[in-house]
């Protein structure tokens, strides 16, 4: 009896995807957006590249002018955010640590940069430490206080966060509004997030100002596609590249639509593998693979799997990819104790909800549902409201046969199914 019930609902969750996906109708057009994928013209690349040499070439021909190096630390940032190569943001760290041990760290402006520069890095404490010597300084406060909101948030302090935001408040100002959409969007009111979002990009169209436009556009596009308006999130995604046909986050917006929307994986590969021969993100690697299990070409899979490992470890990339690979251990290897490690030190680092739901889900695969459940009551449930996190908590649920509150949340994760990506809604159809 209990094999026939098996099958039965293995029909049924099979009728489910194959009905939702004849009736998607397409979003992406290849036709729009293969002009953004052929001769991308790198032209902040080439200026930043410029800006380097330019400014290496000064700091050669006169040593003691340690100003440059700020200079040079900035182009080799803007460099990280083309090409994606860690080496450019480790470069610009050291170029700031020399200018800020030649200021003996009393010059606000200086200790912010590091503290970006650490945040790209996923160094939040280190970058806090750095952030409270530029608010006791208090040279242009308002800047400090931002990334102290930015800061804490990452750390899972909110309240701390909160009250940053609250010193900072300003509807006119573009960064304050980033910030409050973004608190909304953690607070789980994705339509706040959205709305704020939206004034944010208004402001910088008003401006005229092409980066702040470009980064108002794609992040807009996401919050979109979170609330289910992919075409909106796809024609955020196509101004983004008008502005910027080297716009690699917009161009993997729409390799995800290609993929988890209209169900081509052949394409969005194909989108893919453009941007990796641009842009060096291991990150392409993972969601290549997960597209190859979509397809069932498991030994293609392995191989993405393979690269993708042996690029985040390069020590480089220091705690960059912690959450990732403890992830990446949990579901693809089976291997507990190698994830154990990797979560140990994302918790360390930041106790966020994130990092509890890593230890609880843990727990889960190694069938202590009872300590998965007391992490996700104590640290997780009503502090985050992330899909994935949603899918542990409600298989969490489940394993511990709370199962009204699993088809519960069964019923709000099928909702984001375009967010979560084909593989994962098969997993929520089996709650």
């Amino acid at each position: 009896m209990k094999t026939i019930k098996i099958i039965i609902c293995a029909i049924l969750s099979s009728s489910i995807l194959s009905c939702t996906t004849s009736k998607t109708t397409k979003v992406a057009s290849q036709e729009e957006y293969n002009k953004y994928l052929q001769k991308t013209v790198v032209t902040s690349e080439s200026l930043a590249q410029k800006e380097l040499d330019f400014w290496q070439k000064k700091l050669n021909n006169q040593p003691t002018q340690y100003p440059y190096l700020s200079k040079i630390a900035k182009a080799n940032t803007l460099l990280f955010s083309e090409k994606g190569n860690i080496s450019y943001l480790i470069e610009a760290e050291k170029k700031l640590l020399k200018i800020n041990q030649k200021t003996n760290y009393n010059k606000a402006s200086h200790l912010r940069s590091l503290a970006r520069n650490y945040i790209s890095q996923h160094r939040f404490k280190e970058s806090l430490e750095l952030l409270k010597k530029a608010e006791v300084n208090g040279e242009n406060l308002n800047a400090t206080q931002k990334m102290l909101f930015d800061v804490y948030l990452e750390l899972g302090e909110p309240d701390k966060a909160s009250k940053y935001l609250a010193e900072i408040e300003n509807y006119a100002d573009f960064d304050y509004l980033i910030r409050v959409s973004k608190w909304h969007d953690y607070k789980g009111d994705l339509s706040s997030a959205i709305r704020f979002m939206e004034k944010a990009m208004k402001k910088a169209e008003e401006a005229n100002n092409k980066d702040l436009k470009a980064w108002s556009y794609t992040n807009l596009a996401d919050f979109y596609g979170h609330n289910g308006q992919i075409k909106d999130s796809y024609n955020l995604y196509l101004k983004a590249l008008e502005l910027d046909n080297s716009n690699a986050y917009a161009k993997k917006g729409i390799a995800w639509i290609v993929y988890s929307h209209d169900k081509n994986a052949d394409e969005a590969l194909r989108i893919l593998d453009i941007i990796s021969n641009e842009h060096s993100s291991p990150d392409y690697y993972l969601l290549k693979a997960e597209i190859a299990e979509f397809k069932n070409s498991l030994t293609k899979r392995d191989s993405y799997l393979e690269v993708y490992l042996s690029a985040v470890k390069n020590s480089s990339y220091g705690v960059m990819y912690n959450q990732h690979l403890a992830k990446l251990y949990l579901e693809e290897f089976n291997d507990t104790s190698s994830a154990l490690s990797y979560i140990e030190k994302e918790i360390e680092s930041r106790s966020t909800p994130q990092s509890y739901d890593l230890l609880a889900w843990y727990y889960y695969k190694n069938k202590e549902f009872k300590k998965a459940l007391e992490v996700i009551n104590t640290h997780v449930v009503d502090k985050t409201f992330e899909p994935e996190i949603q899918y542990h908590i409600a298989e969490i649920y489940k394993a511990n046969g709370i199962n009204d509150k699993a088809m519960a949340l069964k019923d709000e994760l099928l909702e984001s199914s375009f967010e979560l990506g084909p593989l994962m809604t098969e997993k929520i159809l089996s709650i």
